[in-house]
């Protein structure tokens, strides 16, 4: 059984394949509307976080492709909680062509991937999120052309969002650069797959602290919130370490002439990222949020058709 969990998992000949798929996808649909693909094929979207791009964009991609999505709240499932996990993996099996969770432990993307008889798809946990950085490298491949060789900074938080574009750059051989403050890094597991990943393919990656070091010449600059769902507690202490790694003009005139500036939204506006910034020349966040869509058809064709 194929599932998509995380980036790690795809080769880079997979991922080159996932983003013609989208691309062709993405075109069609502008061009009058994408084939049914998917008909008759259901979807089951499982909620523990809400989202506004994560449901809709897998809503609309069934949609546009024949399909159905079925949108299961928090209060619907409890996953873990009214029954086990490996049991709701095997009712919704029965039921529905596929299963998207949106999570906080990624340990319940894996057990509901172990148990399931049907593709799962990871649509975000707290350890990455695989189906966003889809969206971003095929965003940067539409603004920018050629993939490898481009230098890619991350500034803030070395988290879930992080993770995943960190392995989606070296298996395409981009080079990946984090600028976090102490103790915002990202764990060394992670480190140790992307020397791997990257020995294969030549990319480099590096974690600094200090973020005009870390965009110089960079052609993209990608910025995240400072505090995720599940980390309101820290939020104090949190605005407190994080204003130096602001993306603003000032730091965006630092970088290659032609950058371009992404989030994966929601914005928190006048914290990671400025109004000027996230409206201004050098963005492709709305692209990017419309790609999630796009990059998530090639996703599903690629599990239940192909």
């Amino acid at each position: 059984m194929r599932h998509f969990l995380s980036i790690a998992d795809q080769s880079p000949a997979d991922l080159t394949d996932l983003l013609k798929l989208a691309h062709d996808l993405k075109q069609s649909w502008r061009a009058g509307g994408n084939n049914p693909l998917l008909k008759d094929k259901v979807l089951a979207m499982v909620f523990q976080k809400p989202s506004l791009r994560t449901r809709v964009s897998f809503d609309m991609a069934m949609r546009h492709l024949g399909g159905d999505a079925l949108y299961l709240s928090p209060a619907e499932i409890g996953l873990g909680q009214r029954e086990s996990i490996a049991d709701v993996s095997r009712v919704l099996s029965g039921y529905v062509d596929a299963v998207m969770a949106r999570v906080f432990d990624h340990q319940h993307i894996l057990e509901l991937a172990a148990h399931a008889s049907v593709p799962v798809i990871n649509g975000l946990s707290d350890y990455n999120h695989p189906c966003q950085a889809m969206a971003d490298v095929l965003t940067i491949q539409e603004r920018l052309g050629e993939l490898k060789g481009l230098k890619v900074t991350f500034v803030g938080d070395g988290n879930n969002v992080a993770v995943s574009l960190l392995f989606a750059c070296v298996k395409l051989g981009m080079h990946f650069t984090l600028a976090a403050p102490e103790g915002y890094q990202l764990p060394e597991s992670v480190l140790e797959q992307a020397r791997g990943f990257a020995d294969e393919t030549g990319a480099t990656f590096r974690t600094i602290r200090d973020p005009q070091e870390a965009v110089k010449d960079a052609n993209v600059i990608y910025t995240d919130t400072w505090i995720s769902m599940g980390q309101e507690e820290e939020a104090e202490r949190r605005r407190k370490v994080f204003p130096p790694y602001q993306v603003n003009d000032g730091l965006v005139q630092k970088a290659n002439s032609g950058v371009i500036v992404l989030h994966c939204l929601p914005a928190h506006r006048g914290e990671e990222i400025t109004d000027a910034v996230a409206d201004g020349s050098h963005s492709a966040i709305f692209q990017q949020a419309e790609n999630r869509m796009h990059a998530q058809k090639a996703i599903l064709v690629h599990l239940l058709v192909e």
